[in-house]
């Protein structure tokens, strides 16, 4: 991550703005999505906050996008409603390191497997 600041420093400001647009796009997005969760919009903020700095830990691809989805919000609503917030959080911990294993076993290849339409209806 340092290492690019060193090889593109004239892109320190560019880097910044883009951060700092994706921020401001994020917390409508994660208020909203927490609303349709079922949980607090405090949670839906922290969430958003803790993607982000992984996303920037870690590092992503040009053009990902990293964040929650509806289709996700969606499926949370029964087990917050039945278990609670801390089951909640358990569960995004266990799918953080199934996608992890995903990566570490090449899966992604499979997607190729899914239809354009199913990918495009989705995003």
């Amino acid at each position: 991550m340092f290492n690019l600041l060193l090889q593109r420093p004239q892109n320190i400001k560019n880097d910044v703005l883009s951060g700092l647009t994706v921020a401001l796009a994020l917390v409508p997005e994660a208020v909203a999505f927490a609303f349709v969760a079922g949980v607090q919009p405090l949670v839906g903020l922290y969430a958003a906050f803790m993607v982000g700095l992984i996303t920037a830990a870690i590092g992503g691809r040009p053009g990902m996008i990293s964040g929650a989805t509806g289709a996700l919000a969606v499926v949370m609503v029964a087990l917050v409603a039945e278990h609670g917030v801390e089951y909640l959080f358990a569960t995004v911990v266990m799918m953080g390191i199934l996608q992890m294993l995903a990566g570490v076993f090449r899966l992604g290849k499979f997607i190729r497997i899914v239809p354009l339409p199913v990918m495009l209806g989705f995003v």
